[in-house]
């Protein structure tokens, strides 16, 4: 009498136990069910593909290394030109492409030769693409160089706000907050460094600088760093004078977009010049040039 008793003592705790946990496992997951609220800057971190690295190994089978020059050249540069993810997997794909490309074109000129049909442009798509990655170093250049343009006119657009409110006693985190609206380019980023504030200013400082990757955005966070530090007349004195370094240099690419936008203007207004030559003037010197040899 007694084990049975001991036996059903035993399935009753069984199924207590069994009630808690299930019990306990379907409140969690209701729980899991209630909508929840999105952090507030969630959407200004950058995605996972940004943040993940190419392994040593990989790089080696491509006979790729981070020490080569040509690979810190181009990790520069493409951090100049706002590409964030890391610069091995661009250098890889280049590399595959720069040895596929080839294949692909001698593979559709062969087929052409032994068809004797189809069109040039499928051979022109892989060539032009060859030629692209091969020289990519003057093309990452300029876009390097027009984005640094942007980045210039933005932080002397927030240079001026940030002077304008040198005498308001706001926190420079908030004066920084009102220059948000002024910029297009930069937003993400300054939204980015507002947000990673006050968890660590110099650290989001330091990111802030080089996520911009130029000289001038550089130096306006220094600028920044500085006035975080001491909001003293010296150092709103010190942003004055870039204040005008940032003008003379936007002034001198707005001469240099001139003088390129006059040499295509020039370009263009020959080529009517060269058609009115062949049309009317070459047939005349033809004409001449048969009297001549009757003539002679």
């Amino acid at each position: 009498m007694q084990a049975h008793e001991a036996v059903e003592w035993m399935i009753r705790a069984a199924i207590v136990a069994g009630q808690l946990v299930f019990g306990f496992a379907g409140a969690y997951a209701l729980i899991r069910l209630l909508p929840q609220r999105r952090p507030r800057w969630t959407h200004l971190l950058p995605p996972d593909w940004q943040q993940r690295r190419m392994s040593e190994r990989a790089l080696r089978t491509l006979r790729l290394s981070r020490d080569q020059s040509a690979f810190a050249e181009r990790e520069t540069l493409l951090a100049g030109c706002g590409i964030a993810a890391d610069a091995a997997w661009y250098m890889a794909a280049r590399r595959v492409l720069l040895i596929v490309l080839p294949l692909a074109l001698a593979g559709l000129l062969t087929y052409r030769v032994l068809h004797g049909t189809g069109s040039w442009l499928p051979s022109a798509v892989p060539s032009a693409l060859f030629i692209a990655l091969y020289g990519d170093v003057p093309w990452l250049r300029s876009v390097r160089k027009l984005r640094a343009q942007r980045i210039t006119k933005e932080v002397f657009v927030m240079s001026n706000q940030l002077l304008y409110l040198a005498e308001s006693s706001l926190h420079i985190h908030a004066k920084l907050f009102r220059c948000v609206p002024y910029t297009r380019t930069l937003r993400g980023d300054l939204e980015r460094l507002l947000a990673e504030w006050y968890h660590d200013a110099e650290k989001a400082l330091y990111r802030f600088k080089h996520r911009i990757g130029t000289d001038d955005g550089m130096s306006f966070a220094e600028t920044i760093d500085s006035l975080r530090l001491d909001e003293s007349a010296e150092y709103y004195e010190l942003l004055r004078e870039r204040i005008q370094d940032y003008k003379e240099k936007l002034e001198l690419a707005k001469e240099s977009r001139k003088e390129t936008a006059s040499y295509a203007l020039f370009m263009l207004a020959g080529i009517p010049i060269l058609y009115t030559f062949q049309v009317f003037i070459y047939p005349w010197v033809q004409e001449g040039q048969k009297l001549f040899d009757t003539l002679g």
